[in-house]
């Protein structure tokens, strides 16, 4: 499922979507997270980390679905777009890191799934675009 809105269509702005002095990376998570409620989502965690092995942007709850996403912002698609950047490598890291998380929080009753969010930084404001289990 792919699903693109406009920071403007969003309704509110989350603080740090909105302020051009937070990173690009983090204002692109911010609003992701926000896109994401707004569909229903429940936030879990944001940024986990597990030591050196890397760091999972957003984990949320859709209905009975724990999912681990990743999301890339890019100020434009010179170097490709935000998906180009999930290759073979990242998938593996995003994999491990999910397993990680399960194991320190005692696994998961229900069905696991990767997604990755794309946001687009546009001199009139921030688009998002979601694809759901990604592989």
């Amino acid at each position: 499922m792919n699903a693109s809105e406009n920071l403007e269509q969003a309704g509110q702005q989350p603080d740090a979507a909105a302020d051009p002095r937070v990173p690009l990376g983090r204002r692109g998570e911010a609003f992701a997270a926000h896109f994401l409620t707004d569909l229903g989502y429940t936030i879990i965690d944001r940024n986990w980390r597990s030591g050196r092995a890397g760091e999972i942007d957003i984990i949320a709850r859709d209905s009975e679905t724990l999912v681990f996403i990743e999301v890339k912002t890019r100020a434009s698609d010179r170097h490709g777009t935000p998906f180009d950047a999930i290759d073979a490598r990242k998938m593996r890291q995003l994999r491990a890191l999910a397993g990680q998380w399960l194991e320190v929080n005692n696994g998961w009753p229900g069905l696991v799934r990767i997604d990755a969010i794309g946001v687009r930084a546009y001199r009139d404001g921030l688009q998002v675009e979601h694809r759901r289990g990604v592989r």
